[in-house]
């Protein structure tokens, strides 16, 4: 891989992994803003949920717009949005300033996630999906890891806890926007001016985009447990309001996520798809009876299990679209699945919050787990049903590349 590509591939890799960290940078805060702004569980998930609505939104009218202006034009745009959201973020007084906070975040991921994601597969080639969607997905674990224990430990032992964080991510958003300006400019002059269509995707690869989905959405169903309520949770486990202590303890999902992601890379789809479901239903076990027993090691066991399926669902969407999408459609079929996969978890995210709101934790775990081993499940079948019939799926290769 020339300098130039490797350059643009690590760049966009960085982006990814600064989407996550944004993403999940108020994880470790969240106990905070519930005591000392008195929220409920409802609100503090309507903090988390609003982000991946909002980006639903986002990627249903811009999905396609880096195929038009081209990678780095929406990549550019998208870290310029999220900086405002993390500085809204960084002098929020109260609780409205968050909610307005994660809306720009949600823009900002929005025009720069799937762009980075289509560049580092237009750098790599299709050929190397599997490579590309391995280090994709420890990317964003590098971004979670971030969020989890550096904001823990900004949290609990440095000044200004509720605000000090997001000043740091502030600054490493103008380092990676830095790095995005240097990439080449990359907009086809022959793909016209861009106007809002929506997310279109070809006919020949709706079965493709619909098992990436779906495997992206099941992932983003775990996350959001992890994200949203997994720190509300380990507190009432460890018994301690340590932000670090509870940030390593999130972290070591993130951890897991990263290591299987590029351990796993020459699995095939229909190995690791199973291992994921068997990982994902063992882990809420784990939480269903961590949650019952008040059992630190159980809930540990949830992470890394979690971190499991969550590494190998996510990485099984992203290689599915780098195998079966041609370039022209890249960015447009990405936004498909994760516009299923945020919808998704912004949906679980706001029902767990309620049922926790009325009735407990442990309530919504019993709830939510047997509807995320359901997602995995049908993942599975979407990706068997994918790679059974080979001769339909080389069709469908040549269908895309002709589209």
């Amino acid at each position: 891989m020339p300098s130039s590509n490797r350059l643009s591939f690590w760049t966009c890799a960085a982006v990814l992994a600064l989407a996550l960290w944004t993403s999940g940078a108020a994880t470790p805060i969240y106990p905070l803003y519930e005591a000392d702004w008195h929220l409920t569980p409802i609100l503090t998930t309507s903090i988390f949920a609003i982000y991946p609505l909002v980006l639903v939104v986002v990627l249903l009218v811009f999905g396609d717009l880096s195929d038009t202006i081209g990678r780095r034009a929406s990549i550019l745009l998208g870290v310029v949005s999220s900086m405002v959201g993390v500085l809204l973020f960084a002098v929020a007084p109260d609780v409205g300033w968050l909610l307005v906070g994660r809306v720009f975040m949600g823009i900002g991921v929005g025009l720069s996630l799937s762009p980075a994601t289509a560049k580092m597969i237009d750098v790599a080639g299709s050929a190397n999906s599997a490579r590309t969607g391995a280090i994709s997905t420890a990317s964003t674990a590098v971004g979670l890891v971030f969020a989890s224990l550096l904001g823990g430990a900004l949290v609990q032992y440095a000044p200004f806890p509720l605000h000090l964080t997001y000043w740091v991510l502030l600054a490493v958003e103008v380092i990676v926007f830095g790095l995005v300006w240097r990439l080449d400019r990359d907009r086809d002059a022959s793909s016209g001016r861009w106007r809002p269509r929506g997310i279109h995707v070809p006919r020949s690869l709706w079965g493709a985009v619909a098992a990436a989905a779906v495997c992206l959405s099941a992932s983003y169903a775990v996350g959001a447990v992890i994200l949203s309520l997994g720190a509300s949770i380990g507190k009432q486990l460890v018994h301690t309001d340590n932000a670090f202590l509870i940030g390593a303890i999130i972290a070591v999902s993130m951890v897991v996520i990263g290591a299987v992601a590029l351990a796993s890379r020459r699995i095939p789809l229909v190995v690791a798809t199973p291992i994921a479901l068997v990982a994902t239903a063992l882990g809420f076990a784990a939480l269903i009876a961590a949650s019952a027993t008040q059992s630190l090691g159980l809930f540990l066991a949830f992470c890394v299990l979690g971190g499991v399926g969550y590494s190998l669902l996510f990485a099984a969407g992203l290689q599915i679209i780098g195998k079966f999408a041609p370039a022209h459609h890249r960015a447009g079929t990405l936004s498909a699945g994760y516009l299923v996969a945020y919808l998704v978890q912004g949906s679980v995210a706001l029902w767990l919050g309620e049922e926790a709101t009325t009735g407990g934790l442990v309530h919504a775990v019993d709830l939510g787990a047997p509807v995320i081993v359901g997602l995995a499940l049908l993942a599975l079948i979407f990706v068997v049903l994918l790679a059974r019939p080979r001769r339909a799926a080389t069709s469908l290769v040549a269908e895309g590349a002709g589209s």
